[in-house]
């Protein structure tokens, strides 16, 4: 049991380790004028991933559930390829991805990355990651609990981000080069309100 406490704890390092990344960015879009969204769904969003991480510790510390070979291998897996999406999602939008939904006006939409086939690749991370930590060590009410909260969280948060970037979705994307889609001028290469 103490290597899933490692990787939980692991986890929270992680998740401050967002959260820098995310203040050094919140002062950059801030600089440019951006327009901070959904600032009342923030706190619950916070409370819910903390809940989580203390709710894998509580329950695999209580519940004693056994480390079972065939879930807890592949979830670890599951974990891992989370956490590399999420960070495909930071390095993509670059200092425009965020925990809070802050959208600088006038940039555009990307086309590159993660982006060229899901709107909102990072929630993808969030949602297996949220499933997945748990079940590592055998922790169901804990997958199942944060699951469907999270659920209900997620359908708030993606309405918020999609109506605070509908008016990006009038510019072009930007391309991985640089260059609007359409070809018609230079457009920046980052999708404004990433969140984690």
């Amino acid at each position: 049991m103490t290597w899933y406490i490692l990787l939980v704890l692991a986890t929270g390092a992680e998740r401050l380790a967002e959260l820098v990344v995310a203040r050094r960015h919140s002062r950059w879009s801030l600089a440019r004028g951006a327009v901070e969204h959904g600032r009342r769904h923030y706190p619950v969003m916070v409370v819910l991933h903390t809940g989580l991480l203390l709710g894998c510790l509580a329950e695999v510390a209580t519940m004693r559930p056994p480390f079972r070979p065939g879930l807890g291998w592949p979830m670890l897996a599951v974990v891992v390829a989370a956490q590399a999406l999420r960070w495909w999602c930071v390095r993509t939008l670059g200092p425009r991805w965020n925990t809070r939904v802050l959208v600088v006006p006038g940039l555009p939409l990307v086309a590159g990355g993660p982006y060229r086939w899901l709107r909102h690749p990072n929630y993808v991370a969030v949602v297996a990651e949220g499933a997945a930590l748990p079940l590592v060590h055998g922790a169901w009410l804990t997958a199942v609990l944060f699951t469907l909260l999270n659920a209900a969280l997620l359908t708030v948060r993606i309405r918020c981000e999609d109506a605070a970037l509908a008016p990006a979705s009038s510019v072009p994307p930007a391309t991985p080069s640089g260059t609007a889609t359409d070809g018609t001028r230079p457009a920046r290469t980052s999708v404004p309100g990433g969140l984690a």
